[in-house]
């Protein structure tokens, strides 16, 4: 694992197991979170004493399976995989095996100011917001020009923030080397940025404006970002000089895509393949997902992989947290999809289709240009 002293949860789950195992002891080893993955490789190549592993991205977990350093585990998890809404499929590799188990899920809503929404007379958001009402919401609530302008939406400088709202139907996904299907998303924004409806990215790369700061300084009156952002929100209120009612809603979503579809990153837990201990090692990773495990999870202000109603219920009595219904809705989602998905090739395509994507977003290509040599290029790295 990385960062142990920073990262509550590690020790809080450690707790929590062995609370109930009174003839466990967990050690953990912190290898630190710069390039973490590249680490865990040189420790497992080395024979190292590691029973249990954390994965921390999709491409250096595509790695240690090619270099056979984790056990399966479809036959180790006792939790129904249809609890993990459908990131289990997402880490499948192609010869039908998961080889880790997501025990903390982050995934995207949408966040809005009320105050600005009160001011415009405009109604809030719902919880079930197609990206055509999402559009129209956003140029809506722009208002103003200059120091004083408000933009109606926000768009963060990643790949995921802007593009990823095309494979919310599930029809499609990033990993196929086609992508025609992500033009009337793309369409979507540069309107948008053409029409002054979000900032300019060429702009918000060279000022390295962030997210937080858009946001917090009213200078938006929506942005779309992970649930970790809850908890970033919730502190900055406290001694915010100027504070102001916020809240937040499903994700938008394209049209005929169930409410609640949305964006995830996970983190997760895998068993060293050359583990003596691999049978405890299993019964960990099982606590970790199960309700009591979850619970421990959510109570360090984290979403458990696997959330249920008591899960949401410590989550929103956290300190801070948006008291309004639809707030509270929001921590429920249907389907997640991973912003990359398990595949071999997932570091080359990563490379690929953020290239493309900094040239669409910087009008250096048009939409179309950009989609064509993503069409073209990742089809070569697939074979």
């Amino acid at each position: 694992m990385w960062d142990k002293e920073s990262t509550p949860y590690w020790q809080a789950m450690a707790d929590g197991y062995m609370a109930s195992h009174k003839d466990v002891t967990i050690e953990m080893v912190d290898l630190g979170s710069s390039d973490y993955m590249t680490v865990l490789a040189t420790q497992l190549a080395g024979s190292a004493d590691l029973d249990i592993v954390t994965i921390k991205d999709i491409p250096g977990y595509a790695n240690l399976i090619n270099l056979d350093y984790l056990k399966p585990l479809n036959e180790v998890l006792t939790r129904d995989t249809g609890d993990f809404n459908g990131t289990i499929e997402q880490l499948t590799t192609d010869d039908g095996n998961f080889y880790a188990v997501p025990f903390r899920s982050d995934f995207w809503v949408l966040y809005y100011n009320k105050d600005l929404f009160d001011k415009a007379g405009v109604e809030y958001p719902s919880n079930d917001l197609t990206m055509e009402d999402y559009d129209a919401l956003a140029r809506k609530m722009t208002s103003g020009s200059g120091d004083t302008k408000v933009y109606g939406c926000h768009y963060h400088t990643w790949r995921s923030a802007a593009s990823l709202f095309s494979i919310l139907d599930g029809k499609n996904t990033i990993i196929d080397g086609k992508y025609d299907f992500m033009k009337p998303t793309y369409d979507m924004v540069i309107a948008q940025q053409k029409d002054g409806i979000c900032m300019d990215y060429g702009y918000l790369k060279t000022s390295s404006l962030h997210y937080s700061a858009a946001f917090e300084n009213q200078q938006c009156a929506m942005v779309n970002m992970g649930s970790w952002f809850i908890s970033t929100l919730e502190a900055y209120m406290k001694d915010a000089e100027t504070k102001f009612n916020w809240g937040i809603v499903k994700y938008p979503h394209p049209a005929g895509a169930e409410a609640g579809s949305t964006l995830g990153t996970v983190t997760s837990l895998a068993i060293n393949a050359d583990s003596p201990k691999a049978e405890a090692a299993a019964d960990f990773i099982n606590w970790c997902v199960s309700e009591e495990g979850a619970q421990a999870i959510a109570k360090t202000g984290t979403f458990p992989a696997c959330g249920s109603a008591a899960t949401a219920e410590i989550i929103k009595s956290t300190e801070g947290f948006p008291e309004d219904s639809n707030s509270v809705d929001a921590l429920t989602t249907s389907n997640v999809y991973l912003e990359m998905p398990y595949t071999q090739y997932a570091s080359d395509i990563e490379t690929i289709l953020n290239a493309e994507h900094d040239a669409i977003m910087t009008m250096s290509e048009t939409v179309d240009e950009g989609i064509q040599n993503m069409n073209d290029q990742v089809p070569a790295v697939l074979g």
